[in-house]
């Protein structure tokens, strides 16, 4: 009772960190134009994995979507890819823990379904980990060039957007990690064993059988002269 109730929070975290990541992917606010030192504000920039965009101080938004995908930086379709791999991965999770766990009716026996378990919970941390090395790598590059003197371009601070990714991996991985404890919990539940009596159990019933019946076999009486 306690494994099933682990893996269903287990899926609720999953599933739960999943839409997060989802969600992050066509977010807007990956970066925002830092107001530090600015005395007057007339427009904000903000851009995120697929466009850049500007809104002036009466609130229009003109946005301008990255021309070429081979002209991008390194980093920005390295974010892409991690992404897209953490949704993709994430949906096959889902379908094996649902696979998996002990409250369905599908997958076999429960150290089947146990190992199907386990498989999911690894796929969550990678889908996990894959989110958090993307998140990481577009706010290191923000903070990079935040903190750089040289740097003399725009800067920009860390977006609402990543802030989700982390906090979407970090459930994916949570919940993979309790996936994978259920199939030790499993490998160590007690097993129902059988003795074997083999044929002697049954000779031995026969002795008592035998045992158990009584003698009617009537006494003999000897004469005197038999003893001479």
């Amino acid at each position: 009772m306690a494994s099933t109730s682990a893996e269903i929070i287990a899926f609720l975290l999953t599933i739960s960190g999943w839409v997060l990541v989802s969600s992050t992917l066509p977010t807007d606010y990956w970066k925002v134009s830092t107001i530090d030192g600015t005395v007057i504000t007339t427009a904000t920039f903000w851009a995120n994995l697929w466009k850049t965009c500007v809104t002036d101080s009466t609130g229009v938004s003109n946005c301008k979507d990255f021309p070429s995908m081979l002209a991008l930086d390194g980093y920005i379709q390295a974010c892409r890819g991690l992404m897209i791999s953490a949704v993709c991965l994430g949906f096959f999770g889902a379908v094996f823990g649902l696979v998996g766990m002990k409250c369905t009716k599908v997958g076999g026996s429960d150290q089947t379904k146990a190992k199907i378990a386990c498989l999911a919970g690894l796929i969550f941390i990678l889908s996990g980990l894959c989110s958090m090395t993307s998140c990481s790598l577009y706010a290191n590059r923000i903070t990079s060039e935040f903190f750089d003197p040289s740097f003399v371009a725009q800067k920009y601070e860390l977006g609402a957007a990543l802030f989700i990714g982390w906090a979407g991996a970090s459930l994916c991985i949570i919940g993979g990690s309790i996936f994978c404890f259920s199939i030790a919990e499993t490998s160590n539940s007690p097993r129902r064993g059988y003795a074997y009596n083999g044929a002697a159990s049954v000779m031995s019933s026969r002795t008592k059988v035998h045992n158990s019946v009584p003698d009617k076999t009537p006494p003999k009486h000897f004469d005197k002269n038999a003893y001479v």
